[in-house]
This record gives C-alpha cells, structure tokens and sequence, in this order.
C-alpha cells in the first residue's frame, strides 16, 4: 500500500473532483458519510453520549457532516466547534449551515477554557480538530483541550490524524496532541504511525476509501510503501516439479568467536529453512562441535584460529553470504574482515560486529557490492550513519547513507523499515516477542538464504522482514511474548510461507431451518 504525503493527498482531492465531476463539498459529504458508516456499523445506535469537536477548517467539516447524520440517527450526540481563528473554510461554513437546519441543538462554540464541556469516561470524543492542514501554531487553549480530553479517559477517535500530530515531523511537547485510541486515515495511512516517537498519538488505525481517483494511486511514486501480505505475495518465487537442491543455491555465513556461536547456528538455521538448498558455516575452531552435533543439515569449514576468525578463506562457490553474526571484533578479526571485502565480489548481508567494523573503518563502505544489504539496530545504526534529532531526521540521514554507499538498510524496530535510495518501505508484521537475543541473527539468514535463492537483494528484504516478522505473529499464540525466542522463529517460518496462500477465513453461515429442528 502506498503511503502518500501530505502534498499527494492535497492533489488526489482535486484530481478526483475535477475526474469525477463533483465539487469539494460532495467529496467531504462522502468522507464524512464513511466515518459515519464505520461508527453506526459497531454502535448499532448505542446510547452512549458522542463529543464531536470540530475544527473551522476541512477536517472540522468532515466531523460536522458526521454529526449531521449521528444526529440524524438518534444518536446522543454533543457537536462543539474549536474556534480557534476567524477564517473557516468554504465546505465547513456549508455543513456548518446543513447541520444548524439539522437539528435545534446548534454546535456549541468554543474559544477558551471556561467553555469546556464535561466528558464522562464513559462517552466518545471525535477529534476533527485540525487534520493534515495544520500550518500554524496551537492557542495554549486549544492545547489544554487536547489535554483535557486526554484526562476526561473518555475513548478517544481522531478523524485522518490526531489533532496536533503532522505528516513530517515530531510534536515538540506530547501535551500539544491528541492521543487517540482509534484513527480513521483517508485513503491511506500516514507514516507517523509507524514511528517510535510518533506511533504513540494511535493505538490503532485504519484506513477509509473515500472514493480518490485509483488511477491517480495506481500511477503516483511514493517515496513510502507499507508492506503486508498482499505486497510480498507477488514477490514469491514459486518451485518447479523438477527442481533440486543445487536449484536453490549455497549460502554462506560467516561469523562466530568464542561463547557466540549460537548466533552462527541461528543464522544457518534460518537460511536453510528460507529455502536454500545448501548451507555452509564458516566459524572459528571452536564452533566445529557444537554446529556439527546442533545443525547436521549445514556444512562447517573452520578458521585456524581457536577461538576467533583470523583468516577469511574457502574453497566453496557460495551464492550469498552473510557475515558479522557473533564475529566479535578482535584485530585479527577486523584484519579478515577487510582483506574478505576487498576480495569478495558475492552479495552481502552484513549484520552485529560486520557492522560495528565499518563503524570504526568507514573506508570499507566504499568496497561493499551494489546493494549489500546491512541490518541494524538502532544502536548500530547510529555508529554508521550518526546521531539524529528525531526519527525523521533518522530516515532522511539514513536514506543519504544508502544513496551514498548504494546499499540497503533494513532499520529494525517495532515496524522495521528498508531504505534504499529514496524508498522506505514500512513493515506491518512482528510483535515484542522478537525483542529477545538472537532474532537478529535469523533476519540475516532469512535474507542471506532469499538472496541465495535467487531473490534480488531489496526484494529479499522486504520479503524477509515480512516472513520473519509473520513467523513471530504465528507462534506467538504458543509462547507469547515473553517465552519467545529466536529458535522459535525459525520454526514458524514454514507456517509463514504457508500462511501467504490462506485465504481470510469468512463468516460462517448460519444453519438452515431444517438443521436447527433436526
């Protein structure tokens, strides 16, 4: 799904009332109309009271096109306007004027703290206060409002975007926003869901089609994509009847020092249940007894070196490699670790001590193939890249460094995101059972076994966040999120594959008469 800006939702509005021949105000009419839809599907005309408060703007007057069919429903509806400034927009004056021929009980104005309504725990709060248009600073009194609904624990609903929250950056003070437990986002999300500083503003969201012209979608370049079964499923490569293992490739994992070659084993695991066909370790001697005795599908070849990789050398024809898993970073290590990059010319996965090296010896970046794909997690990312203001500033900082290097950054998190040139694509899958040692080093084989397969590198990085996460979603019913841990992973992945091709379970039918009286 793409993810438009601010900017592409602006033009969407237009092109679509130019395309299909209607005005604005029917476009809010069909906004409104729809959130009044998804509020009377789940409320079936419960007596509960409904605070709508409304904005002078657009967003105003899709909440008042809301109250107007609340309103003419039955419901036990209280509409407020925030009257924050003299300028109103041309459709919230028009539904302004359809909602005051509604009903006798006229919006209630507001312009400062002393015309606060009380609101029960008990009531809805329908924030249309001030939607993607906001373009200038909050009144103190509007911002005490926020927070007055916010103390109100009323269950609070946010029309397109929490009031206060914008499209393209962090709220200063979380105080000078709506915290909603719900969001209805036309036509599409916004990326601010999906931050770690800015997810909070949501609990949960979803998208409503008002209707925005498709072939305006369907040709528009986002600079932003969400990623969910119906993105990845077109990316699966399916299997030919006469297929063998040599079909699959050889993957390579490199990594592994002493007291870390579980992360080794993890990572070949992982490859081998994405579908390679085979796998080899390449690991200090310590690591040969306990991968051959632990992992009897994977091949080992070990360094001299007891304890610590020292000399990076093999004889195989590996398709992909991964590398940095557990690796540590003894000078022997960062010495092999150079002389490899500067000979290697197989794709990459390089993730943990693999990216903690570059860190310290930036000059390596330059000897990286196209598209090596690096996996970091917030720490390891600010040693590549730097320090960041916020988490837009972390995007844009790591969008520069993949155009930079030509590489492809996958940012991992509660909804990990892969960077490459000017794309971002948002990851729906995962939970915080993945929180725990090791899960890192199943993405590197995941992605480091897709590549191997022949996957190009960014499409095995999204698909591989996307099943690793998935993997996660399906176990979790078993081990919840505290008893999951990496292994576990793994083991989901078959049930991830499989779980691409269910179709969504649909509502049983009810029995006939004859069932019933049987």
């Amino acid at each position: 799904m793409k993810i438009l800006s601010k900017e592409q939702i602006y033009e969407g509005d237009k092109l679509t009332a130019k395309r299909q021949n209607i005005s604005s105000t029917e476009l809010m009419e069909r906004a409104g109309t729809q959130i009044f839809n998804w509020i009377h599907m789940r409320m079936q005309g419960a007596p509960v009271p409904i605070h709508v408060f409304c904005g002078i703007g657009n967003n105003g007057g899709d909440g008042l096109v809301l109250a107007r069919h609340l309103i003419n429903h039955g419901y036990n509806v209280y509409t407020y306007v925030v009257n924050y400034s003299d300028k109103r927009s041309k459709d919230f004056l028009i539904n302004y004027d359809r909602i005051k021929q509604t009903t006798k009980e006229w919006p209630t104005l507001l312009t400062s703290e002393k015309d606060f309504p009380s609101i029960t725990p008990e009531a809805i709060i329908v924030d249309a206060v001030f939607g993607i248009g906001l373009n200038r600073p909050i009144d103190d009194w509007v911002k005490h409002l926020f927070q007055h609904f916010r103390a109100s624990k009323a269950f609070t609903l946010s029309i397109d975007i929490p009031s206060g929250l914008l499209t393209d950056k962090v709220p200063e003070n979380e105080n000078d926003v709506v915290w909603a437990g719900f969001t209805l986002s036309f036509q599409t999300p916004k990326l601010v869901f999906f931050l770690p500083q800015t997810s909070k503003y949501t609990v949960q969201w979803e998208v409503l089609d008002i209707g925005i012209d498709l072939e305006y979608i369907y040709n528009l370049n986002t600079e932003t994509e969400l990623i969910g079964k119906q993105e990845v499923l077109p990316l699966y490569q399916p299997r030919e009847k006469f297929s063998h293992k040599g079909s699959f490739g050889h993957a390579l994992i490199i990594g592994g020092s002493y007291g870390k070659i579980g992360a080794v084993t993890l990572a070949s695991r992982a490859a081998l249940s994405s579908g390679v066909g085979l796998v080899t370790a390449f690991v200090p001697k310590c690591g040969y007894v306990p991968l051959q005795s632990s992992f009897p599908e994977a091949m080992v070849i070990t360094d001299k070196e007891e304890e610590c990789i020292s000399d990076i050398s093999f004889e195989i024809e590996p398709t992909a490699i991964g590398i940095g898993v557990g690796i540590g970073t003894h000078d022997k290590t960062i010495a092999a670790f150079e002389a490899f990059l500067k000979a290697n010319t197989k794709p990459l996965v390089i993730d943990a001590d693999g990216l903690n090296i570059l860190s310290k010896k930036k000059a390596l970046l330059k000897l990286l193939p196209e598209q090596t794909v690096l996996t970091p997690h917030p720490r390891e990312l600010e040693r590549l890249v730097g320090t960041w203001k916020d988490d837009f500033d972390k995007l844009e900082k790591t969008k520069a460094f993949s155009k930079k290097y030509n590489v492809i950054v996958i940012i991992k998190g509660a909804n990990t995101i892969t960077v490459f040139q000017d794309k971002y694509y948002v990851n729906t899958t995962g939970n915080p059972g993945l929180a725990t040692a090791g899960t890192g080093d199943v993405l590197t084989g995941v992605i480091t076994g897709l590549i191997t397969q022949g996957y190009q590198p960014l499409v095995a990085s999204i698909f591989g966040v996307y099943l690793h996460g998935k993997s996660a979603d399906i176990i979790l019913q078993d081990y919840g999120y505290q008893s999951l841990i990496a292994s576990h992973v793994i083991e989901g992945l078959g049930e991830a594959y499989i779980d691409l091709f269910k179709q969504p379970e649909q509502p049983q039918q009810a029995e006939n008469k004859e069932d019933q009286n049987a």
